[in-house]
């Protein structure tokens, strides 16, 4: 599936006078093959699947529509990424006027399916700082490399550096060493 996608998209950038790649067929390629990752990247920084499917389901309702040339993947994670701040965001703010907290992110069924050192990482996860937290998703889940991550989080490669090295060592404190 990701050669069908590159062939569409090497085949849209050469195609300067010809008709292009309908962006519907690049979106869909795009959406099979990468739907389940960018679900997965939206879990570790949300919290909750609904959430996560949402997120990536918005980001391609909103791609449909655009030129082929501009449907890439690191675009699409790029899009995952800011459509979890912006939950994140309005989590935040509702916390502050509800009295609901952290109490309305997880499920009983949630805490059921998770496994105790499982739920104990995603917790420690979930207490770090939102810029160390994607730091450590992007480039550990996601296995990208510092530059793609800095690309994704639209910061320089060093700032990737220094912020997953103090995550790592707060992730290990968080845990008690068992990290």
């Amino acid at each position: 599936m990701n050669a069908e996608i590159s062939r569409l998209a090497k085949w849209a950038s050469r195609a300067r006078g010809l008709p292009a790649v309908p962006a519907e067929a690049l979106l869909t390629a795009l959406y099979r093959s990468h739907r389940l990752d960018l679900i997965r990247l939206a879990v570790l920084l949300v919290g909750d699947r609904e959430t996560a499917e949402d997120i990536v389901q918005d980001v391609f309702a909103r791609l449909h529509g655009r030129r082929p040339e501009t449907l890439t993947l690191a675009y699409v994670r790029t899009c995952v990424l800011n459509g979890s701040r912006s939950v994140l965001r309005r989590r935040m703010v509702e916390s502050r006027w509800t009295e609901r907290g952290k109490e309305a992110l997880d499920s009983s069924e949630t805490a059921v399916l998770l496994g105790e050192s499982r739920r104990e990482v995603l917790d420690a996860l979930g207490r770090l700082p939102k810029r160390q937290r994607e730091a450590l998703v992007l480039r550990y889940y996601l296995d990208l490399s510092e530059s793609e991550t800095a690309r994704t989080m639209r910061v320089r490669a060093s700032t990737v550096r220094s912020t997953t090295v103090r995550a790592l060592a707060r992730l290990h404190r968080e845990l008690g060493g068992n990290a």
